[in-house]
């Protein structure tokens, strides 16, 4: 038996894959302990798992800062310099943390939990929820400041080494108070902590599907790519089980659990498109008000959470965000999606399904009731979005991510 600390940060895409993961080990015998915002305790130790808060604590319902962090250009930027503010404290509490464990396993924003794993040389597993953050020479990624950038095929390797060397350069300097910790706690260079320097030099964890992308000859050299490690949870909404049972599939809408705090007029162009469409429809809209009508006509349904997993393989086609963990369960239902990147690594997560043959992108600056209806009529109507999913959806579903993946932490332990 081994005591493991999995660490991580962020909404529910970032928690649940630790969840399925740490459930796994504690199964095969390990203890597992959950090392993340105080927010989570709750959904944590309700699965028999360990847990241990870690700063910054955050909350998916402040508006305020989700709208300020969900931002296409300066969201990267704003999100790495507050991590990067609260890495003392977040150190502190994951030293705390790790002192009682053997194994360590780190998300690809939890710095501190980084230098924690060097400074007690400890085990150390790290982990990536997205292809984004392996970033590839020979996969072009789409990233969300300027998705333009991957159309232009005509840069060749030595400029687009250029352009990601400017780009990393840039991002060392939003983390200086991580690189200052490290030099006090007297660890010599390692990288920078937002790309080669999150990668542990034993294991990296890939927890997605081969099918969203396959390992390259520049991923770090100790990698797995695992499959995506799905959590199980939930009930359906009785109401909302009696509406799906009442007729045709529904189109469903979701921005997942952190950009549904910055929807805008999404939800209202959603509701207009479907009304043009003549579909049935069901949104889920979190704990924020989305500006729909109190009383929905026939044929539509609106609920502030439900499990995606059960929901996913009743609707028609999708609409979403394209965040990994509501990606994941999308291409696991094998339904048709349309994705609304707004942030990070949704626009390459997007990307990736459009190339699947299962989806179309619509970035959320052109996301509107004309396009939305032109879109979703095609994914209705096109065969071929149904088919392609339905294949890639027995393929994500034969997968065993969470298995996989404890494979390879034991191996290396």
């Amino acid at each position: 038996m081994a005591r493991i600390l999995l660490s991580t940060f962020g909404s529910f895409g970032d928690l649940y894959p630790y969840i399925a993961l740490g459930t796994e080990l504690r199964r095969r015998g390990h203890a597992v302990t959950i090392a993340t915002s105080a927010v989570y305790r709750g959904q944590v130790e309700a699965e028999g798992l360990g847990f241990h808060a870690v700063r910054p604590d955050i909350s998916l319902d402040d508006r305020e800062l989700i709208a300020y962090v969900m931002d296409a250009r300066r969201g990267p930027e704003r999100l790495l310099r507050y991590l990067a503010s609260c890495a003392r404290e977040g150190y502190e509490d994951t030293l705390a943390a790790a002192e009682q464990h053997d194994v360590i396993g780190t998300h690809p924003a939890t710095f501190p939990a980084v230098l924690v794993a060097q400074k007690l040389r400890m085990r150390w597993f790290s982990t990536v929820l997205a292809p984004l953050s392996l970033f590839s020479l020979y996969d072009r990624p789409v990233l969300a400041p300027a998705p333009w950038l991957s159309r232009m095929h005509f840069l060749g390797p030595a400029l687009l080494r250029f352009l990601w060397a400017l780009g990393m350069r840039q991002a060392l300097g939003w983390m200086r108070p991580v690189l200052d910790l490290r030099r006090e706690l007297g660890l010599g260079p390692s990288g920078n902590p937002v790309f080669e320097g999150q990668h542990s030099p034993s294991l990296v964890l890939a927890l997605f599907s081969r099918y969203l992308a396959a390992p390259q000859p520049d991923w770090p050299r100790h990698n797995v790519v695992t499959g995506f490690p799905f959590y199980e949870h939930g009930d359906l909404a009785p109401e909302l089980a009696r509406f799906l049972d009442a007729g045709p599939a529904p189109v469903v809408f979701t921005l997942g659990s952190s950009a549904v705090g910055a929807a805008g007029d999404f939800y209202q162009s959603s509701f207009a498109a479907v009304q043009r469409l003549g579909v049935r429809a069901v949104f889920l809209t979190g704990s924020h008000p989305q500006g729909l009508p109190e009383v929905l006509p026939d044929g539509m349904i609106e609920v502030r959470y439900s499990p995606h997993s059960l929901l996913f393989p009743r609707a028609a086609a999708i609409v979403h965000q394209g965040g990994i963990g509501t990606t994941a369960e999308a291409l696991r239902s094998g339904r048709p999606m349309l994705v609304v990147p707004f942030a990070f690594d949704q626009f390459d997560n997007g990307e990736r399904v459009r190339q699947l043959g299962t989806s179309e992108v619509l970035y959320r600056s052109r996301y509107n009731v004309r396009r939305a209806e032109k879109l979703l009529r095609r994914l209705l109507e096109d065969a071929s979005y149904s088919e392609a999913a339905a294949v890639i959806g027995e393929k994500v579903r034969a997968e065993t991510g969470c298995a996989t993946a404890a494979d390879a932490i034991e191996a290396m332990i």
